[in-house]
């Protein structure tokens, strides 16, 4: 289970809920939570997420054989994304971290981390890696920085009061997804589902690397980066406001009272009002108005239902 912070003590602290529950969703003031981060101040409080470490002489070997990532040569403190996938394609796991020269440390989803470690340790083989759930000693915060995703910082769960106070003001979880998803970027397991492949949701290239050998799934992110279309297109769902209420997670996206696809995250954006991230089938037209769990809600794409096309190889 996700460790509660000891920030919810701080002033006008409001914890969240669901998988977020341990972390504070706001302090008081999430407008203007949304307008510091934008502004380049204060932080996330990020310390419900799953921590693993991989540790050995033949890590990177290791991750790069098992991911979507190219990890040979990897440069410590480089910020990387990686997925692990199942034979046909679909995301199994998602994590962010960087390797400091010994080990390469990731966060995951709060209580995914046990599950990627079962995995990854069941595929060492005589490989000389060592795979460590230390979610129990390491936090997560978030920081905002100049190109919008900002920089995620690692540090002893003992440490997490301190680091407040030098890096306040703080913001609450519904500021940062408010941010996040205006940008399009999907969360693992909220914003996916078990059929999900990586082109449907725009990681590629950011968390697959189309230039490396094999990899569990493979087959199907080329095949569909190279010859055709995903069959579904993230896309971000701009609310109707009328409605003083945003669509649960996991609800009907419906078009012509035919459903046409499903609600991930949503928000209340401090510019852009309510607005959420939703997987559609790819042939929706992008003009289409659509009802998202009873809210109408126009589109904005994301994920181009033409992607891949542009590499289409020249034949005969």
């Amino acid at each position: 289970m996700s460790m509660t912070s000891p920030l919810l003590t701080l002033p006008g602290a409001v914890a969240g809920d669901g998988v977020d529950a341990p972390v504070a969703a706001h302090y008081g003031s999430f407008n203007g939570e949304q307008r510091a981060l934008e502004a380049g101040e204060g932080f996330v409080d990020l310390s419900h997420r799953g921590v693993i470490r991989v540790s050995g002489p033949d890590r990177l070997e290791y991750l790069h054989s098992l991911t979507t990532q190219y990890f040979l040569g990897l440069e410590p403190g480089t910020p990387t994304a990686a997925l692990i996938l199942s034979p046909n394609g679909h995301v199994e796991h998602a994590m962010y971290g960087t390797d400091d020269g010994e080990a390469f440390t990731a966060h995951v989803e709060p209580d995914a981390a046990p599950a990627l470690v079962e995995f990854l340790d069941k595929m060492r083989f005589l490989m000389r890696v060592e795979v460590t759930d230390v979610t129990d000693g390491l936090a997560v915060a978030w920081r905002p920085g100049a190109d919008g995703a900002g920089k995620y910082d690692l540090l002893s769960r003992t440490e997490l009061p301190a680091y407040a106070e030098a890096a306040g003001p703080a913001a609450g979880l519904w500021a940062f997804e408010a941010l996040r998803i205006a940008r399009g970027e999907p969360r693992f397991g909220l914003d996916t589902d078990h059929r999900t492949i990586p082109n449907e949701v725009g990681w590629i290239p950011s968390a697959v690397h189309l230039d490396k050998g094999c990899y569990r799934g493979q087959e199907t992110v080329a095949r569909v980066h190279t010859l055709g279309r995903p069959p579904r297109r993230l896309t971000l769902l701009h609310l109707d406001g009328s409605d003083n209420r945003l669509p649960k997670q996991g609800a009907p996206i419906v078009l012509a009272d035919r459903e046409i696809g499903v609600v991930g995250t949503a928000a209340r954006h401090y510019e852009l009002g309510p607005i959420a991230l939703g997987l559609v089938k790819r042939n929706v037209p992008l003009d289409a108005t659509l009802q998202a769990d009873g809210i109408a809600a126009a589109q904005e794409v994301v994920v181009d239902p033409e992607v891949g096309l542009h590499v289409r190889p020249q034949l005969g």
